[in-house]
């Protein structure tokens, strides 16, 4: 058994809520801003929608052995949701759902040898085929937030909240660090417990929960439930909560270098 198996419910668990929330909206909600600047929910639903395409690309290339870009070029990318975000509500959820419907059959039709054919995006490193859905799930995730629509960093799953925490920290630009430490907390019944990340590079350490800490990390809050430890050190505040830094650029690369070529047992 690998990971395979839990990715693809979750992310068939996360899809199913996106396409809940995008049934919700109407011609004029789609119009209105996305918490992403300068984009509507219109754009944002295209992207979804775009995305998919582009990992059913990285499949493709994984199933046949032939390099299949993620997308042409930044300026397709940028065209092709240009073009259709200003689609009615119905239609931005059709096509979401379409999108959604192949990348699913793509995933169900991949031979259990291609998972571990190595791919690449539009940026490096290569990865292996099934990050592609570790991948999807994160556009899903974090876009469905960006909707502004009901869903918001108190939904995710704790498995993606870890999951996505593990693969900042690996990916981590410590040259452009802006945080030196960052100190996980978490209560449950046995009490307290805390992870600490050091050596992130030159600045404040801060403290937060990983839900609190992810979504001010991936810029989808403004540093509610995140604060600062002493740490002696300057920095230059931020807009987030009182006196944090503005955080590092959030995920350096679109996937940690060091990957097993095999779907391992579990991921992270």
């Amino acid at each position: 058994m690998t990971v395979l198996p839990a990715l693809q419910a979750e992310l068939a668990a996360a899809t199913n809520q996106l396409l809940a929330t995008a049934a919700s909206l109407s011609d004029a909600d789609v119009t209105a801003p996305s918490l992403l600047p300068g984009w509507t929910r219109g754009h944002v639903l295209a992207h979804l929608a775009r995305n998919a395409d582009s990992y059913i690309n990285l499949l493709t290339w994984a199933r046949t052995g032939v390099r299949t870009p993620q997308y042409p070029s930044h300026e397709a990318r940028a065209a092709g949701i240009e073009a259709t975000h200003r689609r009615s509500a119905a239609r931005l959820l059709a096509d979401v759902e379409d999108g959604a419907a192949r990348f699913a059959a793509a995933v169900r039709d991949l031979p259990a040898h291609a998972w571990s054919v190595q791919v690449e995006g539009m940026r490096p490193p290569p990865h292996p085929a099934w990050y592609v859905l570790v991948r999807r799930l994160r556009e899903v995730g974090f876009h469905h937030v960006d909707l502004a629509a009901g869903y918001g960093p108190a939904d995710w799953p704790a498995s993606f909240v870890r999951r996505e925490l593990t693969d900042c920290r690996r990916t981590w630009p410590a040259e452009r660090g802006t945080i030196g430490q960052i100190v996980l907390r978490e209560r449950d019944a046995g009490g307290e417990r805390a992870e600490v990340w050091p050596g992130l590079g030159r600045g404040p350490a801060v403290t937060g929960t990983p839900r609190d800490m992810l979504a001010w990390l991936t810029g989808r809050s403004k540093g509610q439930g995140v604060s600062l430890l002493p740490a002696g050190q300057s920095h230059v505040p931020g807009p987030g909560g009182v006196d944090l830094p503005v955080p590092p650029p959030w995920l350096s690369m679109p996937a940690p270098a060091d990957l097993p070529a095999t779907p391992p047992k579990d991921y992270p």
